[in-house]
């Protein structure tokens, strides 16, 4: 209890009983049970965010960061709960109240389990088998058994939702801070606290949020334990890499790999013992087997070895998803079968890390609240784009070697991401930036770098890729207007696609032009 103090319970005391009264008003079933848990898990998540917050040390911009980060989940879980059922869609999840469909049915399943008399370690067998690996599922449920055993309260998990999406901010800027200083960290830490789609996401009872709390606490004790020698911070890599094995083994192994390579480049400084290593295998190969066997249970894949298992379910994957995209959109089964069939990955692939798409979703007809939903979505994702796609760069301008080779691993390794949840996920407007977002904690480390560096340098290129995107949005926005409300001239897609690659050439052109004769 080093960093609470009396105060923090006389203004948190206060606050979660009223807004637990008020959120207990508003769900069904006993009114004192739901007062006495929403109240009981608001004033803990006050607490554990009020003390993360302070073992930071970021001052009140991180208390702002922190805040903010908490408060827009919170809020706007609880917002699209009540205003989807009445401006959203006439289907079960507006009507219920939720976003995402993963979400309902995991929520179905863990108030189901909690209501049963069945121990809650059945959520990872095949019964409840819609959560692939369980994890999630015996949490949801077990908050609903001990906190909401008389109705149904959705909102205890949006809730927990919020925390979780909060909570990896004090983490993040505390690992960055000590990295690269308290300008990389402030960068980061609100690029992480305040990206929509994470915002979107920490506001219902997904895994992501989870897995990237996860990621934070990885990362510090990584960090820690490499910069401070401090073995101790090693529990916060162990604790970190079980809760993305219970929630997902996918992103547990993909964070091995990301960790085993920054050691490599800071090999020179490092001292690894041999029981790390055998750890870090072990953990490794036990992920493997977990992720392989919910796989193969799930999609019937003929068994075989882990890594057949994996690599077939990606290949069939993809391949279903490029399926999808040409029978849904009718205009995409026309440039199917305009193109040679080698070129049908590549263009999901496009198509997919450009989603959601923002001309789309300016333009095409839609309910109020999606409408905002998508804008705010896709506004994120275009405004983070450039700088993911500048890190190579900044990369590269980087004078210290071991910054240098770190910045460029990252983004070999976010864009390797970003690539193959195109791939896939393919067009899907939802799934794709969700599992995109999975990594988001390194895309926010990366935005973060080059965000300081344009502060430093107001380097040019920031505005000529910034031009190149306005002219890829001006572009596509006059095809989507002309397509939905036959606005503007109608241009074939393949001449727009030129107008828009030939522009990006002048740009990059005229670009590396004036900088050799700046130079010279």
């Amino acid at each position: 209890m080093k960093y609470i103090g009396q105060r923090d319970f006389y203004w948190g005391i206060p606050i979660s009983l009223i807004v637990g009264g008020l959120l207990s008003s508003v769900q069904s079933g006993n009114w004192f049970i739901g007062w006495a848990g929403f109240s009981f898990l608001l004033l803990l998540s006050i607490l554990i965010l009020v003390m993360s917050t302070r073992w930071a040390g970021g001052g009140r911009m991180l208390t702002w960061m922190v805040a903010l980060a908490f408060v827009l989940r919170f809020a706007g879980g609880i917002t699209t709960y009540f205003l989807l059922p009445v401006l959203g869609y006439d289907d079960i999840d507006d009507q219920s109240g939720f976003v995402y469909t993963d979400a309902r049915r995991r929520d179905e399943q863990a108030w189901t389990l909690a209501e049963s008399d069945r121990p809650i370690l059945d959520a990872f067998n095949e019964k409840f088998a819609y959560d692939q690996y369980g994890g999630l599922l015996a949490f949801s449920a077990l908050i609903y058994r001990y906190f909401s055993p008389d109705a149904h309260r959705a909102l205890l998990l949006v809730l927990l939702s919020g925390l979780m999406g909060a909570l990896g901010v004090p983490f993040l800027w505390k690992a960055v801070n000590l990295l690269w200083g308290e300008k990389g960290a402030n960068a980061s830490g609100w690029i992480f606290a305040l990206f929509p789609e994470s915002l979107l996401l920490g506001g219902s009872a997904m895994r992501e949020p989870y897995l990237l709390v996860c990621s934070t606490f990885t990362f510090w004790g990584f960090v820690s334990w490499h910069e401070r020698q401090e073995k101790r911070s090693l529990i916060w890599v162990a604790l970190g890499v079980l809760g993305m094995l219970l929630a997902s083994p996918a992103i547990a192994l993909v964070t091995l790999v990301i960790l085993a390579g920054w050691l490599y480049f800071i090999r020179e400084r490092s001292r690894i013992s041999w029981w790390m290593v055998a750890g870090a295998v072990l953990v490794f190969i036990a992920g493997l087997f977990i992720l392989s066997s919910a796989l193969d249970r799930q999609g019937n894949l003929g068994g075989g070895s882990p890594l057949a298992v994996v690599a077939r379910f990606v290949r069939i994957s993809m391949r279903w998803n490029a399926y999808q995209i040409e029978e849904d959109s009718g205009w995409v089964q026309k440039l199917f079968e305009d193109m040679p069939d080698w070129m049908h990955l590549p263009f999901v692939m496009i198509y997919g890390v450009l989603q959601p798409v923002l001309p789309a979703i300016l333009v095409a007809p839609t309910t109020v609240i999606w409408k905002v939903i998508g804008i705010l979505r896709s506004v994120g994702w275009y405004t983070l784009l450039p700088a993911l796609i500048l890190s190579f760069g900044v990369a590269s301008a980087s004078g210290q070697e071991v910054k240098r080779k770190l910045l460029l691993w990252l983004s070999l390794v976010v864009w390797g991401w970003v690539l193959f949840t195109a791939l896939r996920a393919g067009g899907d407007q939802w799934d794709n930036p969700r599992y995109r977002t999975i990594l988001f904690m390194w895309q926010a480390i990366l935005a973060g770098q080059v965000w300081v560096w344009w502060r430093e340098t107001r380097n040019a290129w920031v505005w000529r890729v910034l031009l190149m995107e306005v002219i890829f949005v001006g572009m596509f926005g006059q095809w989507y207007l002309n397509r939905y409300l036959q606005i503007g001239v109608q241009i074939a897609f393949p001449h727009m696609v030129a107008i828009i690659l030939g522009s990006w050439v002048v740009i990059l052109a005229y670009g590396f032009w004036r900088d050799r004769v700046s130079r010279t």
